[in-house]
């Protein structure tokens, strides 16, 4: 009987991510260094939620850990494995969120940096510096944005499995109390059926009311 064969993730098309970030800011002197990167800045529905990682500073070649990717080039299922080895083997794990009346209230852009700080300021060990996906650095504690860092930076992929899989879980948790949108399936974004109910049921507390999808149907009812 053949073995059974694992994910191809060699076959992705993408830079493995490595600590090549991690080990140039050790150089300047800093040692607990994490990784921020947040999921759901898209949807109509739901938080925006961010994780903040601290990975080991030597990770050894046949450690899990380097099957870690980007959280939008794997599936949910091997999304859910490495979560548990992430949550097993980094030095800290740290969740932080904003709401839709965050989201509202600041717009997507200020909230999302919102929950990535609120993760930093969560994480059981202090960071004293952040590697951050996007283009955008936190004012505190120092850090540097990385463009693509999911897709290139190990603890910033690390982070972003970590925030797809948390908001996922609360998405699903939000489908039993408004099973009328199949949150359950997809997860506050805009698909046709999403757009459909909302346009049959009009939005709920947890739709973000700023988002324009959301605006015309408020407009249409």
């Amino acid at each position: 009987m053949s073995a059974r064969k694992g994910p191809k993730l060699f076959e992705l098309g993408v830079r493995a991510p490595d600590l090549k970030f991690e080990m140039s800011v050790r150089k300047l002197g800093f040692k607990r260094i994490a990784g921020v990167d947040e999921a759901g800045r898209g949807p109509l529905a739901g938080p925006v939620v961010a994780a903040a990682v601290i990975l080991p500073d030597k990770i050894p070649k046949r450690s899990g850990l380097w099957r870690v990717r980007d959280s939008k080039k794997i599936n949910q299922k091997l999304r859910e494995e490495l979560y548990a080895l992430i949550m097993e083997s980094a030095v800290a794990v740290a969740i932080g969120d904003a709401d839709t009346g965050d989201i509202d209230r600041f717009n997507i852009h200020k909230a999302s940096l919102m929950a990535m700080h609120r993760a930093v300021d969560l994480l059981s060990v202090a960071a004293d510096f952040c590697l951050v996906d996007g283009l955008h650095p936190l004012p505190f504690p120092p850090s540097k944005s990385i463009v693509k860092g999911d897709s290139i930076c190990l603890s910033i992929a690390a982070a972003s499995i970590i925030a797809k899989v948390e908001r996922d879980r609360m998405m699903l948790e939000y489908h039993k109390q408004y099973p009328l949108y199949n949150f359950d399936k997809n997860k506050g974004y805009a698909t046709a059926d999403h757009k459909q109910a909302l346009l049959e049921h009009g939005p709920c507390p947890i739709h973000r009311i700023t988002f324009e999808p959301v605006k015309v149907c408020l407009r249409s009812r």
